[in-house]
């Protein structure tokens, strides 16, 4: 349910519908808009009585919302939400944000080296992994904390906002101390425990798509993060699972490209895509980073190495910076593009 509250409502009126929730067992997440406040509930709505709250002074009325994440949906928030990671703006009407940097953090000289160029290339984050949640046990899992200090050192140097993802609860107060911005990647979309620990940190939240979720499901374990008082949240769609049978499988996952406008449509929180998980090839980041822009995505978080033959993970699908530089030239132009002919 949304309480939309008139224009003339006050903020005692705004706590007695509160009040009221609360009395119902229920949580109140308050959206204050252009022309109206609007308080949704969070917790059983069948607990909630709706023609007695209409009663309340300031209620102009209580309207259902039909879909599962109810706090996520244009139907309760009206304007679209601007992300700030640092000093870049993500969402809204702002230009594309390329987010971009190597898959592991090896070594503080090696990410120094490739920050510098990829923010030559245009990118504005500087993205690194400190905890590598690998498949293999035998595979490189990460430097840790030593990762971690070498994101800031360099993201400091290059006044570049970083990025990096959290693999368990355990290592949330960590990296929220080291990075600006905290990564839930598609092996716990579905951790409910960690998105909630992630949303209290009360810094912006890359929320990725898992491999095998529906969009709707997606949405509902994103909208913990807005249940638990964090709104700075952008969504990430980073490929599915692709389907089986006789045919040799060409690429990693598959980019749903037809999740960006529908993603766009559902909610106004920001979407970007991932193209190399997605695709697992360097050859094909390009075209489905420039696909993204034109359908719609609001940036691009892109795995950089220069010196990819001696990357010690996911060296398949590292562009060098030169290519980096190419990609955010042709996807600028797309964007500029669309939006003088939609302007």
């Amino acid at each position: 349910m949304s309480i939309i509250m008139k224009t003339n409502a006050t903020d005692d009126d705004v706590k007695a519908v509160v009040k009221m929730l609360e009395g119902f067992g229920l949580r109140a997440d308050i959206s204050k808009g252009e022309y109206h406040t609007v308080i949704g509930e969070i917790g059983d709505e069948k607990k909630m009585d709706a023609e007695l709250i209409k009663t309340l002074q300031g209620v102009k009325d209580v309207i259902p919302i039909q879909v599962p994440y109810r706090l996520m949906s244009r139907s309760y928030i009206d304007n679209d939400i601007t992300v700030k990671v640092g000093n870049t703006k993500i969402g809204g009407k702002e230009p594309p944000v390329y987010i971009a940097g190597p898959c592991s953090i090896e070594s503080y000289e090696q990410l120094s080296r490739i920050g510098i160029k990829v923010k030559e290339a245009g990118a504005n984050m500087l993205r690194g992994g400190a905890f590598k949640p690998r498949t293999s046990v035998h595979s490189f899992q990460g430097l840790g904390t030593e990762g971690l200090k070498h994101l800031r050192r360099v993201g400091e140097e290059l006044d570049m906002p970083t990025v990096t993802e959290v693999r368990s609860e355990l290592d949330v107060e960590i990296v929220a101390e080291y990075a600006d911005m905290l990564q839930i990647g598609a092996r716990n979309m579905y951790n409910q425990d960690l998105i909630e620990a992630v949303a209290k940190q009360n810094k912006p939240v890359l929320f990725k798509r898992g491999f095998s979720a529906q969009i709707d499901e997606y949405l509902s374990f994103g909208e913990r993060l807005i249940a638990h008082g964090n709104r700075n949240v952008v969504l990430c769609e980073r490929g599915i699972t692709p389907l089986g049978g006789a045919f040799k499988q060409q690429t990693r996952y598959t980019l749903d490209i037809a999740a960006v406008p529908v993603i766009n449509s559902e909610t106004p929180f920001p979407v970007i895509t991932d193209p190399s998980h997605a695709s697992g090839r360097k050859d094909l980041v390009v075209p489905m980073a420039r696909a993204s822009i034109a359908a719609g995505a609001n940036g691009l978080i892109i795995e950089v190495h220069d010196r990819p033959q001696e990357a010690l993970s996911d060296a398949n699908q590292a562009l060098h910076p030169d290519v980096l530089k190419e990609l955010i030239k042709s996807c600028n132009d797309i964007y500029e593009t669309l939006n003088r002919k939609i302007g």
